[in-house]
C-alpha cells in the first residue's frame, strides 16, 4: 500500500470518528429536547430533514467530473470504508423494515432470508468479487461484452441489470415514501416523491464518489438505529442489554403465551367468524357473474333502509363507502374477492407457532413450505452473487486482495444487522402478545391510528366486544421495525432515530441501484454501443439525465404499491440470478463458453423468471393456481437459474468455440499472475497488490 493511500485511509478513520461522535450528540440532545417538551411531530422533522441534509452535505462535497471517479470512486476506497458502503448498499429497506417483519410473521420460515442473503455472500467471495476487480472494468455489461465479445451480450446484460435494479429500487422508494408519510405527516403518495429528492442529491452530483462517502455514513446511522430499541427492550424485559444472547429466554415465555391465546375461547370465536367469512367470498366467487350484482342490490337495500331510519351519519357514510369500493367488472370482483377470501382464510384459525420449521395443517401443507425455503435459499443466495449494484461495489478497492478483504468486512458488517433481526422480531411479538391483544379498542395507543391512516394496521372488532383479539389485529411486515420503540412505549427520540435508520437504509440501496441504471444506459449503451467518440462532460450529463427519468418513473411505480417491500426486493432477486449468475460464472471459469451460448442463456433464463412470476403473480394478472410445483412468485429464478445454464451450456457445445484471445482473457482474470493479453487488456486490474 503506498504512502498516498495509508495516509488517506488515516484521514477518512479520522473524519468518521468525529462524524459518528456528532451523530450521538445529536440524538442525546434531541432526547434532552423531549424530556424538555419538544413536540414528536417537531422531532420527526428534525431527524428526516437533518439527516438528508447531511447526506446532501456529502454529496455536494463529493461532486465530481472526473469519469473514474464518477464510476468507481478512482478506484481507492479501502477495504474497510468499502465493506461499510457494501453493506449500507446492501441494508436496504427490505432488511432493516421487512426482515424483521418477516421473522416476525413467518418464525422459521423468514430465516430463508436471513440463510439465503448471508450464504450469498460466500458465493461472491470464491466465485465473482476477486476476478471481476481483477478484470477491472466500470460495470457488469462490460465484463459481459469483453468476455463473450460484441454489444449483443452488452445489451443483454443492460436489459437484465435494469430490470433486476429497477424492481428493487421500487422497493426502496416504497420504504422512503412510509417513513416519510408516517414521520413528517404527508399523503403516502407525496411522501414517495420527498423522499426521491433526498436520493437523487448523492447520485446526481457525484456518481459512485458521492454514494461511497454517503453509504459510509448512513452505515453508521442505521445500523445505531437498528440496535438501540432492540438494546432498549431487552434490557427492560430480562434486565440484560444483549438481545442476541437473551431472545432465546423470550421465545420460551413466548410459546407459552401462544398457546394460551390460541386456545382461549375468544380467539376462538373470531377464528370461526373469519372462517365463515371466508365462506361467504368462496360462494360469492363461485356465483360470478350473477353474484356481483346481487351484491351491489344489498348493499343499495342496506344503504336506502339506513337513510330511511336516520341512521347515524357514520353507518352511512361506511355504507356509501361500501357501494362505492364495489369491483366494477367481474374480473375485479374475482380479484378482490379472492384476496379478500385468502385473509380470511388467514385468520380462520391460529398461526403457525414461531419455532415449529415448516408449520403446516398437514403434511402436504408442511412439504410445500419447506421446498418454498428450499427455493428461496437458493434464490436468495445466487441472486446476492448476482445483483450489479452490489458488485459494482468490488471495483472499487485499489487492489484484488482488497476486493476479498471487502467483502469479509461486508460479511462482518451485514452479521451485525442479521444476527439482531431474529431477536428484533421476538421482543417484538412479546411486547404485542403481552401488551396490545387483550386490549380495549377504544383506547388503544396512538401508534395504531398514526399507522392505520399510512395504511400498515388494521383493527378488525368482527365480534363487536370491543376487545382486540390476536385475529382482529392486521399488522403489515413493514411495520414491525418502525413501530416497535412505540408498541414498547420507548420515548418517540427513538422512534424518530429508527425512522432516520430506516431512511439511510432505503437511501443508500437506491443511491446505488439508480446509479446502476443511469450508468448500464449511458456507459454501457450511449458510450460503448452509440457514441464511442463521446466527451467525457457528455457521458456525465447523459448518465445524470437517465438518473433523473429513471428515478421519477420508479417513484410513480411505487406510489402504486404493487406488493410490500421484502416480496419485491426478492423478485429482483430472482431476475438478477437467472441472467446473470450462468453467464457470470461460466465466462470466469468455462473457457468454451461462447457469445452464443452466453446470449441465449441469459435471455433463456431471464424470460422463464420473468414469464412465471407474470402467471402467478396478482400484480401482473397472475394467479398462484398456476405455480409449477407451489413454488411462489418471489423464487421465480428457482425456474430461471437452471434454464440459464442449461441452455449456455448447450449453445455453447454445439457452437464454435471462443477464439485464443478470449480465451486467454479468461486465464489472465483466473491467475492474477499470467500476463495481460493484448486484447481487451483490463484497466486498472493487471497486478494483484
Amino acid at each position: 500500500m503506498s504512502y498516498s493511500q495509508s495516509a488517506f485511509n488515516q484521514q477518512l478513520k479520522k473524519m468518521y470518528g468525529w462524524y459518528t461522535g456528532g451523530f450521538v450528540s445529536f440524538v442525546v440532545f434531541l432526547a434532552v429536547a423531549e424530556l424538555l417538551g419538544m413536540s414528536s411531530q417537531w422531532i420527526g422533522y428534525v431527524f428526516m430533514f437533518s439527516t438528508i441534509a447531511l447526506y446532501a452535505g456529502i454529496g455536494v462535497m463529493s461532486r465530481t467530473a472526473d469519469v473514474s471517479e464518477y464510476y468507481v470512486a478512482g478506484r481507492r476506497v479501502p477495504a474497510l470504508f468499502n465493506g461499510m458502503a457494501t453493506g449500507a448498499d446492501w441494508m436496504s429497506a427490505a432488511s432493516f423494515i421487512g426482515m424483521a417483519g418477516t421473522l416476525y410473521f413467518s418464525g422459521y420460515q423468514g430465516l430463508a432470508f436471513v440463510m439465503g442473503w448471508t450464504g450469498g455472500y460466500c458465493l461472491v467471495a470464491l466465485f465473482l468479487a476477486p476476478y471481476l476487480r481483477k478484470f477491472g472494468e466500470f460495470t457488469i455489461p462490460d465484463f459481459l461484452g469483453a468476455r463473450y465479445g460484441g454489444d449483443l451480450a452488452r445489451l443483454i446484460g443492460v436489459v437484465a441489470a435494469i430490470l433486476a435494479s429497477f424492481t428493487y429500487v421500487v422497493a426502496q422508494i416504497y420504504g422512503v415514501g412510509l417513513i416519510t408519510s408516517r414521520f413528517v405527516g404527508l399523503e403516502f403518495e407525496v411522501g414517495v416523491f420527498v423522499g426521491l429528492a433526498g436520493i437523487l442529491v448523492c447520485s446526481f452530483l457525484g456518481g459512485m464518489r458521492a454514494v461511497t462517502w454517503t453509504q459510509v455514513a448512513q452505515y453508521i446511522i442505521l445500523i445505531v438505529a437498528y440496535l438501540l430499541p432492540v438494546v432498549i427492550l431487552s434490557t427492560k424485559v430480562t434486565g440484560v442489554p444483549v438481545p442476541q444472547a437473551m431472545y432465546g429466554q423470550v421465545l420460551q415465555k413466548l410459546t407459552a403465551k401462544e398457546k394460551e391465546l390460541f386456545a382461549s375461547p375468544k380467539e376462538v370465536e373470531v377464528n370461526a367468524l373469519y372462517k365463515a367469512r371466508a365462506d361467504d367470498f368462496d360462494e360469492k366467487i363461485r356465483g360470478l357473474p350473477g353474484s356481483l350484482e346481487a351484491e351491489r342490490n344489498r348493499l343499495s337495500g342496506e344503504l336506502d333502509v339506513l337513510k330511511s331510519e336516520n341512521a347515524p351519519a357514520k353507518r352511512i357514510a361506511a355504507a356509501e363507502m361500501a357501494l362505492r369500493n364495489m369491483p366494477k367488472s367481474e374480473a375485479e370482483a374475482l380479484r378482490k374477492w379472492s384476496e379478500a377470501r385468502k385473509q380470511a382464510e388467514g385468520k380462520a384459525g391460529p398461526p403457525g407457532a414461531h419455532i415449529e420449521a415448516h408449520a403446516g395443517k398437514d403434511k402436504a401443507e408442511s412439504d410445500h413450505k419447506r421446498l418454498n425455503f428450499i427455493a428461496l435459499v437458493i434464490c436468495l443466495m445466487i441472486g446476492t452473487a448476482s445483483l450489479p449494484h452490489i458488485l459494482m461495489r468490488y471495483y472499487t478497492t485499489p487492489s484484488v486482495k482488497e476486493a476479498r478483504e471487502s467483502v469479509f468486512w461486508s460479511l462482518f458488517f451485514i452479521f451485525l444487522l442479521y444476527v439482531t433481526a431474529p431477536a428484533y422480531a421476538v421482543f417484538a411479538k412479546w411486547e404485542v402478545y403481552s401488551n396490545l391483544v387483550g386490549s380495549t379498542i377504544s383506547t388503544l395507543p396512538g401508534w395504531v391510528a398514526s399507522w392505520g391512516k399510512v395504511g400498515l394496521v388494521k383493527i378488525d372488532d368482527i365480534n363487536g366486544d370491543g376487545i382486540l383479539q390476536l385475529a382482529e389485529l392486521t399488522l403489515n411486515t413493514d411495520v414491525i421495525v418502525l413501530a416497535t420503540p412505540e408498541i414498547a412505549g420507548l420515548p418517540y427520540v427513538i422512534s424518530g432515530l429508527v425512522a432516520a435508520g430506516g431512511l439511510a437504509a432505503a437511501l443508500s440501496t437506491a443511491d446505488g441501484l439508480l446509479l446502476t441504471i443511469a450508468n448500464a444506459m449511458s456507459h454501457d449503451v450511449y458510450y460503448k454501443v452509440i457514441d464511442p467518440n463521446a466527451s467525457t462532460q457528455r457521458r456525465l450529463v447523459i448518465s445524470k439525465a437517465l438518473l433523473l427519468v429513471v428515478a421519477v418513473v420508479a417513484a410513480y411505480t411505487a406510489s402504486l404499491k404493487p406488493d410490500n417491500i421484502l416480496f419485491m426486493v426478492g423478485l429482483a432477486f430472482s431476475i438478477a440470478a437467472s441472467a446473470f449468475f450462468p453467464a457470470l460464472v461460466c465466462g470466469v471459469f468455462w473457457q468454451r463458453a461462447n457469445k452464443a451460448g452466453a446470449v441465449a442463456g441469459m435471455m433463456a433464463g431471464l424470460g422463464m423468471c420473468v414469464y412465471y412470476a407474470a402467471i402467478t403473480h396478482p400484480f401482473f394478472g397472475g394467479d398462484m393456481r398456476n405455480a409449477w410445483l407451489g413454488i411462489e412468485s418471489i423464487s421465480s429464478g428457482f425456474f430461471g437459474i437452471p434454464t440459464g445454464f442449461a441452455v449456455l451450456i448447450v449453445v455453447s457445445l454445439l457452437t464454435r468455440a471462443p477464439d485464443a484471445e478470449t480465451q486467454a482473457l479468461v486465464e489472465h482474470v483466473r491467475y492474477p499472475n499470467l500476463g495481460v493479453p493484448a486484447r481487451n487488456a483490463p484497466r486498472g486490474g493487471g497486478v494483484d497488490h
